[in-house]
C-alpha cells in the first residue's frame, strides 16, 4: 500500500498550491480519502475529506471557501487545491485513506507547505 503526496512547497501569502496524492496497493474507489495537516507543536487536524464515490466533501472551518478537494477514481488520485493561502496554513499535509466499517487506514509520508513572504 502506498500513498504518495506531492505538490507542496514555499508560496507567498495569497498564493495557491495544488497537492496530489497518488494511491496504489488497495482498491482506491472503496476508500474515503482525506487530507490532514500538522503544524509544528500542534496536533494533526483534519482539513478536508471526500467519500469513496466522491459524492460528499467536507472541510474544516479554517479552509472552507479556500480549499477544494477532489478525487479521480480512474487515476487513483486525490487532489487538494489550495487558494488564498495564509501563513497559518503552514504545515505538513498528509493524505489518508479509510475504508468505512473496517480497520483499514493508510497514511502518506506527508508534504511540506510553507506560506511566507
Amino acid at each position: 500500500v502506498q500513498l504518495v503526496e506531492s505538490g507542496g512547497g514555499l508560496v507567498q501569502p495569497g498564493g495557491s498550491l495544488r497537492l496530489s496524492c497518488a494511491a496504489s496497493g488497495f482498491t482506491f474507489r472503496l476508500y474515503d480519502m482525506s487530507w490532514y495537516r500538522q503544524a509544528p507543536g500542534k496536533e494533526r487536524e483534519l482539513v478536508a475529506g471526500v467519500t469513496s464515490a466522491g459524492i460528499s466533501t467536507d472541510y474544516s472551518t479554517s479552509v472552507k471557501g479556500r480549499f477544494t478537494l477532489s478525487r479521480d477514481n480512474g487515476k487513483k488520485t486525490v487532489y487538494l487545491q489550495m487558494n488564498d493561502l495564509k501563513p497559518e496554513d503552514t504545515a505538513v499535509y498528509y493524505c489518508n485513506a479509510q475504508r468505512r466499517a473496517s480497520a483499514n487506514n493508510y497514511w502518506g509520508q506527508g508534504t511540506q507547505v510553507t506560506v511566507s513572504s
